[in-house]
C-alpha cells in the first residue's frame, strides 16, 4: 500500500507505519549534531531524479521500440511489427517501478552515524558510522549536471558499508559532504 509521494503527504516503512514527509524539513546547521534520544529526520531524494531516470528510461526503450518496429516489419512484413509491443510494455512497466524505487531512497544523520534505506522488495538499510568514514565525495556525470543533480559517495575502512546517495540538489550534496567529512575527521580523532 503506498501513500503517496514522500515530498507532500508522507511514506510508509516496511512495517506500513506511517511516516511523516520529509521534503520541508530544514538541513540541520552545520554547528549542531542531531539528538541521539530521537527518532532520525529521514530526508527523501528530490524529484529530479525520478525525471532524469524516466527519460533515460524513454530514450533508450523509446528507441528499442521503434527499432523493433521497423527491422522486423520491413523484412519480414507488418505482422512481424507486433512485436514492439514487448519494449513498450517494458518502458510502461520500467516508469512505474522507478517511481517505487525512487519513493524507497531517503537518508538520516544521526549523532554518531548516518542511516540510507533504499529497496522495494529488497530493503536495505546502511548504517555509516562517522568515525569510520575514510573518503567523502561528490560526483556528478553530464547527464546529471544537465538535470542539477549530484551523488555523494561514502568509503569507509570496511568495503562493505561503502555507501552512495544518489540524485542530490549540488548544494544538498555538498552540505552534506563539509558536514560528513567534519564529523568524520572529529569522531576519528578520538580513535
Amino acid at each position: 500500500m503506498e501513500t503517496g509521494s514522500p515530498h507532500d503527504t508522507g511514506t510508509a516503512d516496511a512495517q506500513g507505519t506511517p511516516t511523516p514527509a520529509t521534503a520541508d524539513v530544514p538541513a540541520p546547521d552545520a554547528g549542531t549534531e542531531p539528538d541521539a534520544g530521537v527518532e532520525p529526520v529521514w530526508r527523501a531524494l528530490p524529484p529530479g531524479l525520478l525525471t532524469m531516470r524516466r527519460l533515460l528510461l524513454v530514450v533508450w526503450l523509446g528507441l528499442l521500440t521503434l527499432a523493433t518496429a521497423l527491422v522486423p516489419g520491413l523484412l519480414a512484413g507488418p505482422a512481424w511489427g507486433a512485436f514492439a509491443v514487448l519494449p513498450l510494455a517494458l518502458l510502461l512497466w520500467g516508469w512505474v517501478m522507478l517511481e517505487r524505487n525512487w519513493r524507497s531512497w531517503r537518508y538520516a544523520e544521526r549523532a554518531d552515524d548516518l542511516l540510507i534505506s533504499r529497496g522495494v522488495l529488497w530493503h536495505e538499510e546502511t548504517v555509516v558510522p562517522y568515525g569510520r568514514m575514510q573518503l567523502v565525495e561528490v560526483t556528478s556525470g553530464p547527464v546529471e549536471r544537465h538535470f542539477g543533480l549530484a551523488s555523494v559517495q561514502l568509503h569507509t575502512a570496511a568495503a562493505a558499508t561503502d555507501a552512495t546517495i544518489p540524485g542530490l540538489d549540488p548544494g544538498e550534496a555538498e552540505r552534506l559532504r563539509d558536514r560528513l567529512t567534519e564529523l568524520g575527521e572529529a569522531r576519528s580523532a578520538g580513535l
